[in-house]
């Protein structure tokens, strides 16, 4: 009985038709906040990125910045379509050995290496994620690790060259701009180095780069202190030429620098090198190496050649990938030569579906050095790189 007066009532409310599309119109709006639901909680599991660290440090109002804005800025993020990377320049280091009596040009980072940084972080939000990595936002997973391999080194070697080649490799995530957290914001601590890092799937690596980590005489015991077993990767480089590349970055900026030669020499006449000079300093590749060792194996560190970057991309691409353990994704299909720039580019960058080159700032012309200062250059770099090719059993062809 009770069950035909159910049956009955049902059917009556449902033979209505205001209350049939009362109830039509209350299961689409269960859907519709059903599908807000979801979306919102997709959104919420998009890595956050940490927007103040290059501006000295990160504040708390730099975090509640982020966290108000979130909403925002992740939906933005989520229609903006794929962008091709920006030109950026930001292998400018500020050198960490320093003398009393340095000359070092370099002291002071411009405004304008600065606000690149700035444009890499820009570029970062404008990318889509990777299509390996887009699962994992979508399921909750995936989450922010301390690097498995850092690219400490050097300036002016090749090292966004390298960071942008393997970027494009599916297992690899990396920050963009360079967190200098082991030579400058080491303060801070490493769960705000931690936030700075991209979110990650099991089996894929995070990875950064600051060229002057090589060089801090701080950063091997700090690096090893947060793990033994990380993964180090130089790229180095003639070391005149490297100073020569040094030298017209920072003259690209400082126009009314001294000039190359009067640098280089405490005494012309004497020809006595400046070694406090960072340009001169950096290049002594085996000093800085002597200081890694006394906390990680050679075997943890792996030395690309600056030259062979350009030359053979795919091949020294190739022996980063063993290093890290990965296959070998990234070949000669991902390069084409430049010739106008002088150098390889890759025909489909990291986010975008348009071949990519490094920006203006990259490949600029050297000024006319003194052919005699270049030679004694060459003659006072020759021992440190003949101890540099002992200590890493590779002879990288400079002399």
């Amino acid at each position: 009985m009770e069950y035909s007066l159910l049956c009955h009532s049902l059917y009556a409310l449902w033979s209505s038709p205001v209350k049939k599309k009362l109830i039509l119109l209350s299961i689409m709006f269960l859907i519709w906040v059903y599908m807000l639901y979801s979306c919102v909680g997709y959104c919420s599991t998009m890595p956050s990125l940490v927007v103040d660290s290059y501006r000295g440090k990160e504040t708390g109002s730099a975090v509640g910045k982020r966290t108000e804005s979130s909403r925002t800025d992740l939906v933005s993020r989520l229609l903006a379509n794929p962008q091709p990377w920006e030109d950026i320049e930001s292998d400018y280091e500020e050198p960490s050995i320093r003398t009393a009596a340095s000359r070092d040009l370099l002291d002071n980072e411009p405004e304008t290496d600065r606000a690149d940084d700035w444009d890499e972080m820009r570029a970062e939000q404008q990318r889509a994620p990777e299509p390996s990595a887009m699962s994992s936002f979508s399921n909750g997973s995936g989450s922010k690790k301390l690097p498995q391999a850092i690219i400490i080194g050097v300036k002016k070697g090749g090292t966004r060259a390298l960071l942008e080649f393997l970027r494009v490799h599916p297992d690899i995530r990396a920050v963009g701009a360079e967190p200098h957290f082991f030579d400058r914001n080491y303060e801070n601590g490493l769960e705000w180095y931690r936030e700075l890092m991209p979110k990650t799937l099991e089996g894929q690596i995070t990875m950064e780069k600051t060229p002057s980590y090589f060089v801090t005489r701080e950063a091997p015991a700090r690096i090893s202190a947060m793990s033994r077993d990380t993964k180090l990767i130089v790229v180095v480089r003639d070391p005149v030429t490297r100073a020569i590349s040094d030298y017209t970055q920072t003259l690209s900026k400082k126009p009314d620098i001294p000039s190359f030669e009067s640098l280089t020499f405490k005494n012309r006449t004497t020809g006595l090198i400046d070694t406090s000079w960072s340009a001169i300093q950096i290049g002594i590749y085996a000093k800085h190496l002597d200081n890694w060792l006394q906390y990680f194996p050679m075997g943890q560190i792996l030395f690309v050649s600056g030259e062979r970057l350009i030359s053979d991309p795919a091949g020294e691409l190739g022996r980063v990938q063993d290093f890290l353990g990965l296959k070998r994704i990234i070949t000669d299909k991902h390069f084409y030569f430049n010739q106008t720039k002088g150098f390889p580019c890759l025909k489909k960058a990291e986010g975008s579906s348009k071949p990519h080159c490094l920006g203006k700032t990259k490949g600029r012309t050297h000024p006319n050095i003194d052919p005699e200062v270049v030679q004694r250059l060459r003659d006072f770099y020759r021992p440190f790189n003949m101890k540099f090719y002992q200590m890493t059993g590779h002879n990288f062809g400079w002399d």
